[in-house]
């Protein structure tokens, strides 16, 4: 199998490299130091397998793992992890495995026997274990002709709903991804503002709240000449929102 080894410690991927050397039988086609360089690594390797840390800094390999179950056809992932074995028992599922570091040769052997049955479904089951209470994600992946595009949640300046899909709007791109408003809303309510039934605004990219010559009001946004109309509905709350917003510092 095309193996993708990801861990931010070095000297762990290079134990891994020795370990799949004396297996025999598999390929490292790539390392990633993150979760992030690891989603985008497996799009332009197509590996069969991701051997993973799943704690690391920025993006970790619990998220990066959904975003690459999000491909047409998504790698095995057999997570690496300084868990302790009690953790590790909530995770026993009969699918993809956990390997306790120091990580032994004849675990990996079997966790890559296993690997390769693994199935969308389980793989989510066992994320839910690893992860049951849900946190948000760090990025969004958007798909572009195969290829997953990583968007960094923090230069998200509004999600706004058309059609079946959402539009998601940085200071200098604009994507489409398959996501609901709802879901999304619950996701970030603590950095998006809910202003109209099709449309969340990130808190930080709000300029003002003003009144337009019509009487509705609208949202100016930071970097955009355009500004948002606020739904009836909504108007109450992000006035409210608008009054108690913490001063900026001089």
């Amino acid at each position: 199998m095309r193996v993708l080894i990801v861990d931010d410690e070095k000297l762990a991927r290079d134990r891994l490299r020795e370990l799949l050397n004396d297996i025999g039988g598999h390929t490292v086609v790539g390392e990633a130091g993150n979760g992030a360089e690891a989603v985008e690594r497996a799009a332009e390797l197509n590996p069969d397998v991701l051997l993973m840390d799943i704690r690391m800094p920025g993006m970790d390999g619990l998220e990066a793992a959904m975003h690459l179950m999000g491909m047409d056809h998504p790698p095995s992932v057999i997570f690496t992890t300084a868990y302790d074995q009690h953790a590790l028992d909530a995770f026993d599922v009969n699918a993809v495995d956990y390997l306790l570091k120091p990580i032994r040769k004849d675990r990996l052997a079997n966790a890559l026997t296993k690997a390769r049955k693994l199935t969308g479904k389980q793989a989510r089951d066992v994320i839910g274990q690893a992860r049951p209470e849900p946190q948000a994600r760090t990025h969004i992946s958007v798909h572009l002709r195969g290829n997953i595009r990583l968007v960094p949640v923090p230069d998200i300046i509004y999600f706004i709903a058309d059609s079946k899909y959402v539009v998601v709007r940085t200071p200098t791109e604009e994507h489409l991804i398959e996501d609901s408003l709802i879901n999304l809303e619950k996701e970030f309510d603590d950095r998006f503002l809910r202003i109209h039934r099709n449309a969340l605004i990130a808190t930080k990219y709000i300029k003002g709240i003003e009144k337009s010559p019509g009487g509705v009001w609208q949202v100016a946004l930071q970097g955009l000449d355009n500004r948002l109309s606020v739904s009836r509905r909504h108007t109450a709350a992000v006035r409210r929102w608008a009054r108690n917003r913490p001063k900026a510092a001089p």
